[in-house]
C-alpha cells in the first residue's frame, strides 16, 4: 500500500483579506452586502489562503453581532431615544472596524473583535 502525502500548502494572499475586510462596508451601499459577500469569500478560499478562516470568522461574527445589536436597538428608541444613539454608535463602530482590520489584515496580524460574539469559533 503506498501512502501519499497530500500536504497543501496555503498561499499568503494579504490582498484578499484586505477586500474581505473592506467589502463589510457593502453594508452601507447595498444594506445586505456587507455580510453576503465576506461569507462567499470566506467559504470559498478558507481551504486555500492562509489567514482566511481566522478573518472570515472574525468577520462574519461582528456582521451577525452587528445586526443583533441593531435588532435590539429599534425597541430601545421608546425608552428616552437610547436606541437612537445606540445606533448612531453601532453605525460608527461598523464603519470604523472593517477599516481598521482591513490595515490590520495588510500588516499580517489578527483581526479586533471589538463588541462581537463568538457565534462560530
Amino acid at each position: 500500500m503506498e501512502v501519499i502525502n497530500q500536504n497543501k500548502s496555503l498561499e499568503k494572499n494579504n490582498q484578499l483579506l484586505v477586500i474581505a475586510h473592506l467589502s463589510q462596508l457593502l453594508t452601507y451601499v447595498t444594506g445586505f452586502g456587507g455580510l453576503i459577500v465576506p461569507l462567499v469569500l470566506w467559504l470559498s478560499t478558507k481551504d486555500n489562503v492562509d489567514g482566511m478562516d481566522e478573518h472570515g470568522k472574525s468577520i462574519v461574527n461582528f456582521q451577525l453581532s452587528m445586526l443583533l445589536f441593531t435588532i435590539l436597538s429599534i425597541p430601545a428608541i421608546l425608552l428616552l431615544g437610547l436606541g437612537i444613539l445606540s445606533l448612531i454608535f453601532i453605525g460608527i463602530i461598523a464603519f470604523v472596524i472593517p477599516i481598521v482590520n482591513a490595515v490590520k489584515a495588510s500588516n499580517g496580524e489578527t483581526p479586533s473583535n471589538f463588541m462581537t460574539i463568538r457565534f462560530i469559533s
